[in-house]
């Protein structure tokens, strides 16, 4: 229960490596607020869940496109639960396709959702963290490698995470918080389900040959989020099965 007396608030929290992260945390004693920007039925059932093992639970609806949305939930997480001391950013898209065909749209909410949302929330939260603080973003293996083409606006979206994160990382070190990425590779899950047509491309580029399970990218987010990482900051930390070796 290393995280009793502790609040997450985890953006983008009911499906995939998200809700994996909702959980572990929770597991381990932190009261958890989580962002979800459409089902209100999971949203339900995953605090219903978390909240009978006596920890609390607040599920906010709140796109991460809509970047007063993701700041009013900063504040209301900080409110209800009393304090934060931990942001994780999972929150994201997939979007993929030639450059030709993305619309300013896509442009638009990518960005938003990978770089607006993330700076914002951190942004927010700042004004609630003391020492131990921790904000930790879920980057991609596609912003130290781009093997194919297809991917070029969602690699360059999770790329700007890195400036972000080491630009964060040195402004307040001296607090006492850390700023931190997990950048995983190919993760069963329904944006990229490990029964997909693209695994055996997808297993070629990498040295283990399945993918991973959602919550081996949490348990890398738990150790980031723990007292005993609390000398690493600034740094990128790569789940993706040797993706990036």
């Amino acid at each position: 229960m290393e995280f009793q007396g502790r609040v997450a608030l985890v953006t983008g929290g009911t499906r995939g490596i998200g809700a994996a992260i909702v959980r572990r945390l929770a597991q381990r004693g932190a009261d958890v607020a989580f962002t979800y920007a459409r089902s209100d039925q999971r949203a339900k059932d995953l605090a219903d869940e978390l909240g009978a093992t006596g920890v609390r639970v607040l599920a906010i609806k709140a796109d991460s496109r809509d970047l007063a949305a993701v700041r009013a939930a900063v504040a209301r997480t900080a409110k209800e639960l009393g304090r934060l001391d931990i942001l994780v950013n999972s929150a994201g898209v997939f979007p993929a396709g030639p450059i030709e065909g993305a619309t300013l749209e896509e442009i638009n909410d990518t960005l938003a959702i990978h770089a607006g949302a993330v700076f914002v929330a951190s942004q927010a939260a700042l004004a609630h963290m003391g020492s131990g603080g921790r904000i930790i973003s879920i980057g991609s293996c596609f912003a130290q490698r781009v093997p194919y083409g297809g991917v070029t606006l969602y690699a360059m979206s999770k790329s700007a995470l890195i400036g972000f994160t080491k630009g964060l990382a040195r402004e307040v070190g001296a607090r006492g918080i850390t700023v931190n990425i997990v950048d995983p590779g190919s993760t069963d899950t329904d944006m990229n389900p490990a029964d997909g047509p693209a695994v055996a491309a997808e297993l070629e580029l990498m040295a283990v040959k399945r993918y991973a399970q959602p919550e081996e990218i949490a348990a890398a987010v738990g150790y980031l989020a723990g007292a005993e990482s609390g000398f690493i900051t600034g740094a990128s930390l790569a789940i993706d099965g040797g993706f990036t070796a």
